[in-house]
This record gives structure tokens, C-alpha cells and sequence, in this order.
């Protein structure tokens, strides 16, 4: 199986005092929602379901996106959305007020079909810094958008280079043979909070095979819905089965509160999710493609807002980072 995606870099000026909840990601999906709905909507509903035009509306795709009439993928038809096609990952500065003049950025990343909707998103957030951002809707503009090294749109010029999409490969058939596989260990570190349920309740304690288990699920209804539109040959059961086996060795991780105010359901939401650093050990080799793919796609629900980043940390003998961490680990369990 082969996603492909693009991750760029947005830069935005201020241009009136930009207050920002701890959380950037909250206010940067809000207001591009809203952005999103004044440019695109035509009829102007509440909802995009009645909506006669919503499979032919880049608002409704992006943004309440749906599964197509008569999916059936992993129990499909118990939901009414699908993973959104994209992810919004907020500055990771501390830095909540932006004076006018001052440079702030957030990474975007366009998942299979949404990387041709580029220019929505460009529009969008043009639009979204005429309306304003955060408490006291502070104005900015948009200035310039990069892809890694390079600059692909800037707004003096207002034109967009064309870039090739990247991608990632994640092998449909791997070795399950127990002895072709040694046991090792892994620190996966949770920059953002990572918020999962497992039979229908909030994951306090973070198993391995909960992990797998929402990776599993989230890379393939990506690939269906976003991606070439079918299933692959993974057997899903066995390597639940097999992450099992793997156990938590120092668990680091702490839950993180929050919440924010959804302006198209008109409630405030709870987003809470654990944060930190966990190290699982076992035969661990096996699962790689997948902890790699979501380093680049996230896990977890409300990925949109930036949800479920994580990295993996290299193992190197005792580094500095290593060291701290089972520092850590021995001091939160004298707690």
C-alpha cells in the first residue's frame, strides 16, 4: 500500500495583536472551518448531509467529510464521518500573543486526493486573515508557503509552483514468523496529546496493541477513502494478536486537559489525550512500517487539529535523552 501525501509549511504576519489559546491547533481548525464554509458553500446549511451538492463540494470533502453510499469498511456504517483528509499541525512555540509584524507558521498536510485542493487551502487562509484569528479576531495575511526547502507561493506574487506529492509504502505482507524477528525496544514521544478509546472509553494506559490496533484502522480507511480506494491484504486480527505481545517498559506518559468551543455545534468540547514519552519492548521489528507511517499521519481522533503527533526516539545506548527518561520513570513511580 502506497499513501501519498505533502506537507508544507504556511508562514503568516500579523497584522493586529493575535491572541491564541495554549492549544493552536484548535483555533487555527475553527477558523479555517468557518474561512472554509463562507468561500466554498453554496447553499449556506447548517450541515452538508441534505445538501444536494456535497459530493460534488470541495468544502464538504475537506471539511465534514462523509463516507460515500454504500461503503462498507471496518463497520463503516456505525459512523457518519471519515478521517479528514488533512492535518493541521500548530507551531510548537509556548508563544500565545502575536504583535503586529511578528512571523508565526503551522504545518499542513494534504492526504491523498485533498493534495490537488491546495489552492482551497490558500484561499481559505487568505480569506481567514481577513476575518481574524483567535480571541479578539486578530488579523494577518498570509505570505509564503514552503515545501522543505523550497518556496512554492508567496503573496507578492501570488503564484503556485507545482510540486510532486511524496509518499510512503507499507508493506501488505510481512515475515509473522516468531524466530525471524528479535525482541528489541522502542520510545515513541507524544508532541501533541494522543486521544484513543478502546471498547468505547478513553485509553488511560497506552498497550501496544491499542496503539497498532488505531494505526490499523486510521492508515487504512485513509487509503480507502483518500488513498487507491481498497483494502489491504493486512490480517488485521493476527497482528492485533501479535502486538499483544509486546509489553510497556517505562510509561512516561501523562494526561493532558483541554477544551474548546466548536462554533458549528455551538458547545464546548473536551480534548483531552495522554502526552509524553512511553518504551514498549518485545518483537517490535514487525510493526515498524506502521509506527513510521504514523509519525507522518498521526493516530488518534481530531488528527485535524494536530492530534496524535508523534516521534520515534532513537535507541543509542545511554544518550542524554535516555538517560532522563528512565530518570524520569523511577521518580513518577516513587509517586
Amino acid at each position: 500500500m502506497i499513501l501519498k501525501y505533502q506537507k508544507l509549511r504556511f508562514y503568516l504576519e500579523a497584522i493586529e495583536p493575535i491572541i491564541l489559546p495554549p492549544y493552536k491547533g484548535s483555533a487555527l481548525r475553527g477558523g479555517f472551518g468557518a474561512a472554509f464554509k463562507k468561500i466554498a458553500c453554496v447553499i449556506k446549511k447548517n450541515t452538508c448531509a441534505e445538501c444536494l451538492l456535497k459530493d460534488q463540494c470541495a468544502y464538504a470533502y475537506i471539511f465534514e467529510t462523509s463516507p460515500p453510499e454504500g461503503s462498507s469498511i471496518l463497520k463503516m456504517e456505525k459512523y457518519e464521518s471519515i478521517p479528514r483528509p488533512f492535518i493541521l499541525e500548530p507551531p510548537k512555540e509556548n508563544k500565545r500573543v502575536y504583535e503586529p509584524k511578528e512571523k508565526f507558521y503551522f504545518d499542513l498536510i494534504l492526504i491523498g486526493k485533498s493534495i490537488s485542493y491546495l489552492p482551497y487551502f490558500i484561499l481559505v487562509f487568505s480569506e481567514l486573515g481577513q476575518m481574524g484569528l483567535g480571541r479578539g479576531k486578530g488579523k494577518f495575511k498570509l505570505q509564503e508557503i514552503w515545501h522543505k526547502d523550497m518556496k512554492i507561493y508567496s503573496d507578492e506574487s501570488k503564484a503556485l509552483k507545482k510540486i510532486e506529492p511524496e509518499s510512503i509504502e507499507i508493506p501488505e505482507y510481512i515475515n509473522l514468523d516468531k524466530d525471524m524477528v528479535e525482541d528489541e525496544e522502542v520510545t515513541i514521544e507524544f508532541i501533541t496529546p494522543v486521544r484513543l478509546k478502546y471498547h468505547r472509553d478513553l485509553v488511560v494506559k497506552l498497550e501496544f496493541f491499542i496503539l497498532i490496533t488505531n494505526l490499523l484502522r486510521r492508515l487504512n480507511l485513509l487509503n480507502y477513502f483518500h488513498g487507491d480506494a481498497r483494502q489491504p491484504g493486512w490480517d488485521h486480527k493476527q497482528l492485533i494478536e501479535l502486538a499483544r505481545q509486546v509489553e510497556i517498559k517505562y510509561d512516561c506518559l501523562s494526561w493532558y486537559d483541554w477544551e474548546r468551543y466548536s462554533g458549528r455545534q455551538k458547545t464546548r468540547l473536551k480534548l483531552g489525550g495522554l502526552k509524553g514519552r512511553i518504551t514498549y519492548w518485545g518483537k517490535i521489528g514487525r510493526f515498524r512500517p506502521w509506527l513510521k507511517a504514523g509519525e507522518i499521519f498521526h493516530v488518534g481522533k481530531a488528527t485535524a487539529f494536530g492530534l496524535g503527533e508523534y516521534v520515534i526516539l532513537p535507541h543509542n545506548g545511554k544518550t542524554e535523552d535516555r538517560i532522563k527518561l528512565e530518570e524520569t520513570f523511577k521518580e513518577e513511580g516513587k509517586k
